[in-house]
């Protein structure tokens, strides 16, 4: 019956929609529905303005020794793009920014003109995200009090239709409070230092958004795909629609996914909100054959729709409103250990990944922000797991749909302790009054519907640390219920269980201080590779020399000292001593700065290539691992693949060697050589070659040998025997070629024949100490290499590709070769810059062909200059 109703609605429309479509009306190149009200802003301390918001707001107030803004920005961000304060990041010196001008609130305050359009006589603003408390006012007119509008977190709008002047200037003003202790509020934790403002401001955009006398909110698709044969799709769309005004009123809600046409009619009752769905079953032509699905990048394309909806009353448009999608499934599951991982589109998938974090003064540029993601595409890692809800819009969430990576999404440990949140806790954090937990659900219910379109996001996370109180839980189940069956939940990032939903089936068990590569495949109660490991990691990654020149003033490079410790962690982790003995007692104790960069980037890369093997190899034993921490808020000396320069270290090409789709890789553990698979093709005829060298390059062992690789599979492929005489230091050189006898994977181990050895009777929460380190320090002994270089630049469109051929002439080891390009004009870096491999090394005699790109525009107008260095190579520029 409802598919005859649909099809009776349709035929009486139809020829309604096709005359609107000719004349354009429903196009919205002629009508402005949504506006950011981004620019022309200026802001205050209350203690410099005597005046109240009701003068404030009014067009003859002078903004006279006000500071300029561009919202969204928080205060102390404002101050800085000003030039305030300046070298904030250098040395210690956010530590002199005074803190009690951020005690009081702040005014923020724009002046803007709205759009005269008639038939749009509904003008709601919206506020996506304020820090922490607010008082609002439109043109003498108080909107909003402090009482009611607070927490980081929520989403407001206000009808202010009757307040706001079409055609004429409006002026807007807004004193914002700093958050308190006790507030639900955005936080760094240990991850780096605090803003000196808190992060109080307006931290996410402002928008005026325009209707007629019907609105269009929260579009949302779902998919169900037939998962055997992926040929047929199911979509389901709802929206909600609202009447503005007093009276009933019938339209039309049109939806249109590319060629696919829908209409229904609608009948609203006055001030009504209805929830308007186009199913399946009434409309067939959401079931889509051959559907486009979304997958992550390494598993296949991350295919993206459009939808547009539009309500439709007599012959004017009322509301608009464009969405994209994807078309895909996500669902989790407990395996027979208790583990739980995850399949996108009924596959199995191995979350690789980072742990995201906004800059400390949250301040978002777009082109900063695509880089990142870019490189995790680099790196070939599939997930970035977001510690709260980061990102003053959606354009991080956007760029994960582009590019394939999987979003893991969720509250911080911010909450969860005392120390970090303000007031007491207990087993359950600190969301604990009735009013707290309100606004947390509310929190969620705000972020889900407002970003529950996005395919990458797979995950909900309810915890962190710990799990929410009942109370708390059975809130975020009604409203996943409610807002999004369609991804599962976590009730918590460490291994907790939840009276209400069991266990969580994940681990958080560290370590985050350094462990040697050995770790990964001994441990088997903590951190090791088994299970999903939310977070976790090897420590320290200190950046190559370069970033330390810029963190620090001249008088403080070297030796090492306390203003280093100012840019390392908190807590536990304020200084470098673990990473620093196993640099002294693994490779010996540097003598300069530059050597310890160097040092420090083959313990980068060795410690970082060595976690994601292990868990690639004990896949599905292990089901997920997430590096703590994938980037940097600041420049900063522990956690992170690259820094907040966009320097990639020797961890950011551990992992991007560890993580290829093809790889052979030695097992620490084991002794034994392994396969990995991490596409979803099929890989027939592969072939390895595997050999041991001593420390003088003498061959020790030789194999090659004949396999195939199933779509996902990893597989050990042989064990290694117990071989006489090697010298202390040794190394395994494994090289993987395709049917073609191409080379796709090679990888270069430097080994000791004396062992790290772990001390678990002395285990702590964030690491496992080292009792004895193994021996590499015969490789200071490699004399220096000279190397013979070519090279081509060609510029494509907006990027210029480098293509180099790297030949050791010698016959001595040429150990971890570092290719780098510069601006010829200042000397510095290029970046971001996406080398498919560095910091690797040749045998004598051995040639490799190294490309690269980079975006013209970051040359800033200069000249590359090609720089070539290493562990024992002549440095060299070209």
């Amino acid at each position: 019956m409802k598919s005859k109703l649909a099809l009776q609605t349709k035929i009486i429309y139809i020829l309604l929609i096709i005359a609107f479509s000719a004349s354009n009306i429903l196009s919205s190149d002629k009508i402005e529905f949504s506006r950011k009200l981004n620019t022309g802003w200026f802001i205050q301390s209350s203690e410099k303005v005597v005046v109240k918001g009701n003068e404030i707001s009014q067009q003859e107030f002078s903004t006279k020794n006000w500071y300029p803004a561009t919202v969204p920005t928080t205060i102390m961000g404002a101050l800085v793009t000003a030039k305030v304060y300046k070298d904030v990041y250098v040395g210690d010196n956010l530590k002199s920014v005074p803190t009690d001008q951020f005690k009081s609130s702040w005014w923020y305050r724009t002046e803007f003109v709205h759009k005269n359009q008639p038939n749009l006589s509904t003008a709601i603003l919206k506020f996506d995200g304020i820090n922490y408390r607010a008082n609002i006012w439109l043109n003498g007119k108080q909107i909003v009090t402090a009482d009611s509008l607070f927490g980081a977190f929520r989403r407001f709008e206000f009808d202010v239709s009757e307040l706001i002047q079409p055609g004429k200037k409006n002026v807007l003003a807004i004193e914002v409070f700093p958050p308190q202790p006790g507030d639900p509020t955005i936080g760094f934790v240990d991850w780096n230092p605090k803003a000196p403002d808190r992060n109080m401001g307006i931290w996410r955009d402002v928008r005026l958004v325009s209707s007629g006398n019907v609105s269009i909110d929260f579009p949302f698709v779902k998919s169900k795909i037939d998962l055997q044969s992926f040929k047929q799709a199911m979509l389901t769309i709802t929206s909600e629609v609202k009447n503005n005004t007093s009276k009933n009123i019938s339209g039309i809600l049109n939806a249109n996914i590319g060629s696919i046409k829908l209409v229904q009619k609608v009948d609203l009752l006055p001030n009504e909100r209805k929830l308007i769905t186009f199913s399946p079953v009434d409309y067939p032509e959401l079931n889509i054959k051959n559907p486009r699905i979304w997958w992550t990048h390494d598993y296949g394309k991350p295919e993206l729709y459009d939808l547009n909806l539009a309500f439709n009353l007599g012959d004017q448009i009322s509301d608009e409103s464009k969405i994209q999608f994807g078309i895909r499934e996500i669902s989790d599951y407990l395996n027979d250990k208790g583990v739980r991982g995850y399949k996108l589109n009924g596959k199995n998938i191995l979350i690789r990944g980072g742990g995201w974090v906004d800059d400390l003064l949250l301040n978002q540029d777009f082109k900063n922000l695509e880089a990142q993601l870019q490189y995790a595409l680099h790196m070939n890692l599939n997930t970035i797991r977001l510690e709260g809800y980061w990102g003053s819009n959606e354009d991080l969430y956007n760029l994960c749909d582009k590019y394939g990576i999987l979003l893991m999404t969720g509250w911080s440990c911010q909450w969860e302790w005392e120390s970090l949140f303000g007031k007491p806790t207990d087993n359950f954090g600190g969301i604990k009054s009735p009013e707290d937990i309100k606004l947390v659900a509310q929190y969620t219910k705000d972020h889900i519907k407002w970003l529950r379109n996005h395919p990458s996001i797979f995950v909900w996370v309810w915890g962190s640390d710990l799990v929410p109180r009942p109370e708390l839980e059975k809130e975020y189940m009604k409203i996943l219920q409610q807002d999004d069956p369609t991804r599962p939940s976590l009730i918590s990032a460490s291994n907790k269980t939840s009276t209400l939903t069991g266990k969580s089936g994940v681990k958080m068990n560290g370590p985050y201080d350094y462990v040697p590569p050995f770790y990964w495949y001994s441990d088997s109660t903590n951190g090791g590779a088994f299970g999903f490991n939310t977070e976790t990691g090897p420590g320290p990654q200190i950046p190559p020399i370069e970033s330390i020149k810029k963190m620090f003033p001249e008088n403080h490079l070297w030796p090492i000292d306390s203003i280093w410790y100012f840019h390392c962690g908190g807590n536990v982790f304020n200084d470098l001593k673990r990473y620093n003995d196993a640099m002294d007692y693994r490779l010996r104790k540097p003598a300069s700065l530059s050597e310890y960069c160097t040092k420090a980037q083959f313990l980068n890369f060795e410690g970082m290539r060595a976690m994601f093997e292990a868990f690639a190899a004990n896949k599905y034993k292990s089901t997920g691992i997430i590096q703590w921490m994938y980037n940097s808020a600041w420049p900063k000396l522990w956690w992170q693949l690259y820094d907040y320069y966009l320097m990639p270290n020797g961890a950011f090409y551990g992992a991007k060697k560890a993580c290829e789709p093809i790889h052979l890789l030695y097992n620490y553990g084991t002794n034994e050589i392994a396969a990995v698979n991490n596409s979803l093709n099929k890989m027939d005829i592969l072939s390895a070659s595997i050999k041991i060298y001593n420390f003088d390059l003498k061959e020790k062992f030789s194999q090659n040998l004949l396999f195939n690789l199933l779509p996902d599979e990893s597989k050990n492929i042989i064990k290694l025997p117990q071989i006489e005489d090697l010298t202390n230091t040794y190394f395994l050189d494994l090289r993987l070629m395709d049917r073609n006898k191409k080379v796709i994977s090679n990888n270069f181990y430097c080994l000791s024949t004396k062992p790290d050895v772990l001390d678990y009777s002395k285990n702590e929460w964030y690491v496992t100490p080292t009792k004895e380190h193994s021996d590499l320090t015969d490789l200071n002994k490699l004399p220096e290499v000279t190397l013979k270089v070519k090279y081509s630049i060609k510029k494509e469109s907006s990027k210029e590709l480098v293509n180099i051929e790297i030949e050791n002439p010698s016959n001595q080891l040429a150990f971890m070769i570092e290719i780098n390009l510069a601006e010829k004009k200042s000397g510095e870096s290029v970046l971001p810059i996406f080398w498919e491999d560095n910091y690797f090394s040749l045998l004598p005699g051995e040639k490799k062909m190294v490309s690269g790109y980079y975006s013209i525009e970051d040359l800033h107008g200069s000249k590359p200059i090609l720089k070539i260095s290493g562990w024992n190579i002549k440095p060299m520029e070209f």
